[in-house]
């Protein structure tokens, strides 16, 4: 039996704002409940209070069996061996034992004498009392399974060599193997392909361990999730609510909700009136009857119990991002590719896309379809100075032949996938909005503040880039593009990180919005949208399709 159980826990940020009140719920043996919210609600926190990285303020959290974590940074860790990965989702004991196996291993390179011999000797009893071999038995069958080769093969492999997708995936195959009864899983499908997604749905279907996961995918949590644990906001700290139920029923019973806690509401401020009153008439009433006295000081004292206990609980502030997409007219014909070849990763090609479409870039991980993005980006070709990116971000080069030439009118807004932004780093959001760059005109502190606001950025603007959540950073990149004049929207994953009105708001600028839209994308309720899909495959075809493809590519 595994649950986790948090009762009445309370976490305040460093300036003293508290971020999570009194949160109580409790995840039942064997359910995989999904942990939904707004970007920079909390969930992540809530994750790592439960895991025991950081301790609440006050409250209890509870739970029955050893704890596996996948934390939010895999997928990005550029620094370290396949080994390190693998060794960062272990347990303690076992990092610990490695760790000092390790320095065993290169005191002995230096110093091969008894000492040193004796040390290695005892540092490779504690690794394997550590369970260091039968992990390494382990690891072997999950090298094999995420990434086809031996343990031995890969195990000195640099991490930054592997994908995000490699990444991920070679962790969940171990996460999902191991004897952890409880998995608290921050966002396991960033960076993984449709196939990718669909065998993690798969695996979590079948698994009997208990899964706390945040995703912002919502067709992966319309598979799996069998309870959601909802994040809502709140002025004086973030509260939960859980529905017992899947994904796909969990908006209309919210929606309930919300009616039912106005309802209680109304009633409330109707009682409270109605106390009121009373207690005014029955105290003049009693200044001529006597006889009235005890049933004034009666309604005196309901009234004051019935404020005492106060109302009921508040409807939960509604996030309202509101993506004001505009774009522009520009020549008919916004792209055209003829025998385009990305070096290395594609066969050539050709390509049209025309003013007003939408276009969506499905395939594998490593085919090529961020470099296309990236080639536009860069004004295609040999781009003219009206095909200039938009903003000061620096696009690496795409080596390839054949020729992409942009239509007239077509500027290019980039929307990068990892968010990393060297031009954004170091400068806090107001600072972006008012300094302005080549390409977009600085705006007054008032309409700057004005327009992170309509972002649900308004807290976050004296926020430095790069200390934003990954949410946070995704919208901030979608109100520079609205800002910046771009008539072609070239997005790379843009939901990945987006929460879920985040991403709803995303949808409905980009139906409003005059231009034309490409997107890479992985997900399947994002790409139902789109006008029509280009199919990178495996084997270097590319591919146009008038529906969307999620296998055997």
């Amino acid at each position: 039996m595994s649950h986790v159980d948090v009762q009445h826990v309370t976490f305040s940020l460093p300036d003293g704002r508290v971020l999570l009140d009194d949160i109580t719920f409790r995840i039942p043996d064997g359910a995989t409940a999904a942990l939904v919210g707004p970007n920079g609600a909390g969930k992540t926190t809530l994750l790592r209070m439960i895991a025991g990285d950081i301790a609440p303020d006050s409250g209890v959290i509870v739970s029955s069996g050893r704890i596996g974590v996948m934390r939010q940074f895999i997928g990005q860790m550029n620094e370290g061996t396949v080994r390190d990965l693998l060794l960062k989702v272990s347990p303690l004991t076992l990092r610990h034992a490695a760790a000092a196996l390790d320095a065993a291993e290169l005191r002995m390179m230096d110093v091969d004498d008894e000492v040193s011999q004796l040390a290695y000797a005892g540092a490779l009893a504690d690794f394997g009392d550590a369970g260091g071999y039968d992990a390494e038995v382990t690891w072997d069958v999950v090298s094999m399974a995420a990434m086809g080769e031996a343990f031995e093969t890969v195990r000195n492999r640099p991490v930054s060599t592997l994908s995000g997708g490699e990444q991920k995936r070679l962790v969940l195959e171990y996460l999902l193997r191991e004897s952890d009864e409880v998995l608290l899983l921050d966002e396991p499908d960033n960076y993984l392909d449709v196939p990718g997604k669909i065998w993690l749905e798969q695996q979590l279907n079948v698994t009997t361990k208990t899964v706390l996961l945040i995703s912002h995918d919502r067709e992966l949590l319309n598979q799996v999730a069998t309870h959601v644990v909802s994040v809502e906001l709140g002025a004086a700290g973030n509260s939960v609510w859980v529905h017992g139920g899947n994904f796909e029923s969990f908006h209309e019973a919210r929606r309930e909700r919300f009616s039912r806690l106005e309802e209680l509401r109304r009633r409330w401020d109707e009682e409270l009136v109605k106390l009121r009153a009373l207690v005014l008439t029955l105290r003049e009433k009693a200044k001529f009857n006597d006889g009235l006295a005890s049933r004034y000081q009666a309604a005196v004292t309901r009234l004051k119990k019935f404020e005492e206990a106060g109302p009921p609980m508040e409807v939960p502030r509604e996030q309202n991002v509101k993506m004001r997409l505009h774009g522009g007219r520009t020549a008919k014909r916004a792209v055209v590719a003829a025998n385009l070849e990305l070096t290395g990763l594609t066969a050539p090609f050709d390509l049209e896309i025309w003013f007003g479409e939408r276009l969506a870039i499905l395939g594998a991980n490593g085919s090529g379809k961020s470099h296309l993005l990236r080639l536009l980006a860069r004004g295609g070709s040999d781009p003219d100075i009206e095909h200039q990116p938009v903003g000061e971000v620096d696009i690496s080069e795409v080596r390839h032949s054949g020729a992409v030439r942009l239509g007239s009118r077509v500027r290019p807004g980039w929307f990068a996938q990892t968010h990393v932004r060297p031009d954004l780093t170091g400068r806090t959001l107001l600072e972006v909005l008012h300094r302005g760059d080549g390409r977009r005109v600085g705006l007054p502190r008032e309409l700057a503040a004005r327009a992170l606001d309509r972002y649900e950025l308004a807290a976050a603007g004296e926020q430095l880039f790069d200390t934003l959540s990954g949410g946070q950073q995704a919208r901030f990149q979608i109100l520079l593009l609205e800002l910046s004049g771009a008539t072609l929207l070239l997005l790379d994953e843009p939901t990945d990180n987006l929460d879920l009105a985040s991403a709803q708001a995303l949808e409905i600028g980009l139906n409003a919005f005059e231009g034309t839209v490409v997107a890479v994308t992985h997900d399947r309720w994002f790409a139902r949208n789109f006008d029509r899909f280009l199919i990178f495959g495996r084997d270097g075809s590319v591919t146009g399709v008038d529906e969307p493809v999620w296998s055997g590519w």
